[in-house]
């Protein structure tokens, strides 16, 4: 499958997430992982993480400088002492969403886990595009997300089909209205609700 994510203008939107669930209520999510979002130069890397439900991720510090990671978003809560190096145990990702992570130090820092419950899940490349080679054939709800959308809700939610066909499946997905994404500097007043 090769989707295609493009602005009114027919420009591709880069940095998008992308999740596909089957509507079959018989398919399994994909597995569950383990990540890791490190803090290098007072910044999370990665900047998005998805993951499956279920999943552990650690937050090392590979910093030169302590930091204090937190959440206080509905879909995980938690947060480390001020630290360096990796002290801390993983944390559980057991309920799907947007978890917004900070730094109680430097509140420039600020990244994104995402915990799908979807067979398959990805990123937009920098012309919009996410390509996936080992999508089953079958009817699955797509769900279209950007980290500096305005709202944590989709930007897009539809439902597709892909077939077996041998030359693959390529989708485009056209926004509606102009997306309208912060500047990447400004953090909103309420980012924590996140």
């Amino acid at each position: 499958l090769d989707l295609h994510l493009v602005a009114v203008d027919g420009k591709g939107i880069a940095g998008t997430v992308v999740v596909l669930r089957s509507t079959n209520p018989n398919r399994s999510p994909a597995a569950p992982t383990k990540g890791v979002m490190d803090q290098m130069n007072r910044e999370f890397v990665p900047h998005v993480l998805i993951v499956p439900v279920g999943s552990r991720v650690t937050f090392p510090n590979s910093d030169s400088v302590s930091h204090q990671v937190y959440s206080f978003s509905p879909a995980k809560k938690f947060q480390f002492p001020l630290y360096r190096g990796s002290p801390n145990p993983p944390v559980d990702f057991d309920r799907v969403g947007v978890v917004t992570i900070g730094c109680n130090i430097h509140d420039q820092m600020r990244a994104y886990v995402f915990v799908v419950d979807g067979q398959y899940y990805g990123r937009t490349d920098s012309s919009g595009v996410w390509s996936a080679p080992d999508v089953e054939p079958g009817e699955y709800a797509v769900q279209v997300w950007h980290p500096l959308a305005r709202e944590m809700r989709p930007i897009i939610e539809q439902q597709i089909r892909v077939t077996d066909a041998p030359a693959g499946n390529t989708l485009i997905l056209r926004v509606a209205t102009p997306l309208k994404l912060r500047a990447e500097t400004t953090v909103p007043a309420n980012w924590d609700a996140y």
